[in-house]
């Protein structure tokens, strides 16, 4: 047996198992949630909000981790997008539970707001330089033998630069 395919077919059940386990983590997340709605009925709304937004924000996170392994799964990669996404929910929860908790200072608050800035950042560069969306216009042919095209920022910047050799691609 080939040793790539032996190694798809471990990944492929190793992540047919996780998800089949984060499924039931959403489903025991979805009702642990649904119960928690008696705290906002019979203990005071401060509290109770604070079970619901823990719960439903635990049960978002699950979610975009269950969405980074299906598209593992059917792509055989992994999205920045999804894993970014899946971090920012992590930090905004933990936000979220010492704020209502009040048991985090400032400075974590803050380190954690700090955290979820570069996230962000992050997350939109990972969408704009995306490699599934690369425009066709910024590829220029190089001069030159054995090289056919320029891509990425050097080709975006060599097109924005009037005193390049060459000629602005018209496409």
């Amino acid at each position: 047996m080939d040793s790539l395919k032996l190694f798809k077919q471990v990944t492929d059940a190793i992540t047919t198992i996780i998800l089949y386990i984060l499924l039931f983590a959403l489903i025991v997340g979805m009702a642990k949630t649904l119960l928690e709605i008696r705290f906002i009925i019979f203990e005071s709304l401060e509290s109770g909000f604070n079970h619901m937004v823990t719960s439903v924000l635990t049960v978002f996170i699950v979610i975009d981790l269950f969405k980074a392994f299906v598209d593992y799964h059917e792509h055989d990669r992994i999205k920045l997008t999804d894993i970014t996404d899946a971090t920012i929910l992590i930090v905004l929860r933990e936000i979220a539970v010492g704020l209502y908790s009040q048991k985090f200072g400032y400075e974590f608050i803050l380190s954690l707001a700090v955290l979820l800035l570069v996230l962000g950042i992050i997350r939109v560069l990972a969408v704009q330089y995306s490699p599934a969306s690369k425009p066709q216009s910024y590829q220029t042919p190089l001069k030159g033998e054995g090289q056919t095209s320029k891509k990425g920022l050097n080709a975006l910047l060599d097109w924005c630069n009037p005193d390049a050799e060459g000629k602005r691609p018209l496409s």
